[in-house]
């Protein structure tokens, strides 16, 4: 029987990170569907497993417990599957790098569409997009983190900081080569960092499988349709 039921879209975006930590713990997981997903929501608060806005929401089946909310979720599994660091200070350390790059793809989807890109709101956020990239560089270069060798927090395998960078950086990187190249320039350890964990046997699987499953796709909708007019990808 899996581990886990995970219900995300059919898409990479929030979910993949949480599969990205399953896969990486070697748990196995069911995945709800659209459906499933789009009929939870329709549920009043008192019917959820959890409640919930949208997903990911993840059902631990062993725990008997629901969490939704992306940080929130890789926040249990972080400690739940010894993916955390030891001391309270890179635990919340841990915890901010996780909540920025929540706060990086609400950005690079304009909050979830609420208005669509066009070229000159693009070239306009190109600074802030580079800033962010800035904080991860800065990050790993006080916690010993070098060009093409060292984690992020300066752990001796990949933790749960690790793992969410490179599903930001690789997973946007990999769909929107100019994307990939600002990141390269801006912010090369943590690009170097990206590439290492997402190279890792159970993260090159999971790529390879929303590949398989998702083709191109981002975050889906108009919204991506519109950063991909502005990034010619």
């Amino acid at each position: 029987m899996p581990d886990y039921d995970l219900y995300y879209w059919s898409l990479p975006f929030r979910g993949q990170f949480v599969r990205a930590v399953l896969a990486c713990t070697g748990k196995s997981w069911t995945e709800g569907g659209d459906a499933a997903i789009s009929k939870l929501m329709g549920e009043s608060a008192r019917n959820m497993p959890v409640p919930f806005m949208g997903p990911p929401m993840l059902v631990d089946r062993q725990a008997d417990f629901a969490i939704a909310e992306m940080p929130a979720i890789i926040l249990y599994l972080g400690e739940t599957l010894d993916l955390m660091p030891a001391t309270p200070a890179l635990r919340a350390l841990t915890m901010k790098i996780v909540n920025d790059a929540n706060d990086v793809i609400d950005e690079i989807t304009l909050d979830g569409g609420r208005q669509m890109w066009t070229e000159q709101r693009w070239q306009d956020f190109v600074p802030r997009l580079k800033k962010w990239m800035s904080l991860w560089e800065e990050t790993g270069r006080r916690h010993g983190l070098k060009k093409g060798s060292g984690f992020l927090l300066g752990g001796e395998a990949p933790a749960v900081a690790d793992i969410v960078t490179a599903i930001l950086w690789s997973t946007m990187a990999d769909r929107f080569p100019r994307i990939a190249a600002i990141l390269d320039e801006a912010a090369p350890m943590t690009a170097a960092l990206a590439r290492r964990v997402s190279d890792l046997p159970p993260m090159a699987r999971l790529a390879a499988q929303a590949r398989e499953e998702y083709g191109e796709a981002y975050c889906g909708g108009r919204i991506e349709a519109s950063l991909r007019r502005v990034l010619n990808a």
